[in-house]
């Protein structure tokens, strides 16, 4: 699996940020929470990183990301009663239009923790397995 230390290591450390502070909170908090523990466990991250969105070569907004994870990981963070498919979608989109090969969508709303890598299978490094 592509950047499963990687992974493993981002669903560790959300899994300690849920068991310790539970479901209900903004997601603001569960980002914040996030942030020390990655440092904790040494992953190099960028919070709340803006990135370009363009459609056919031309600019035409950027974005968001919650964390961007050692430089190929996107993490989107929910806290929502449960995930959907429009939320699976978002980011599956996002990953295409940023051209990176995985995204963690992670929702600290539920009573445990719920999360789903997302593969960008455009991507060459996931077209090579």
């Amino acid at each position: 699996m592509i950047y499963e230390e990687t992974t493993k290591k981002i669903i560790g450390c959300a899994m300690k940020v849920h068991s310790y502070l539970g479901s209900g909170f903004q997601e603001v908090i569960y980002q914040r929470a996030l942030a020390i523990e990655m440092e904790k466990q040494g992953l190099g991250f960028k919070r709340e990183m803006e990135m370009d969105v363009y459609y056919e070569s031309v600019l035409v907004g950027t974005r968001r990301v919650d964390f961007f994870v050692n430089e190929n990981v996107m993490v989107e963070l929910k806290a929502v009663s449960k995930l959907n498919d429009a939320h699976i979608a978002q980011a599956m989109n996002y990953c295409e239009a940023y051209n990176k090969p995985i995204s963690l969508l992670m929702n600290f709303g539920a009573r445990s923790l719920e999360y789903k890598r997302i593969y960008n299978v455009k991507h060459a490094e996931n077209k090579k397995r």
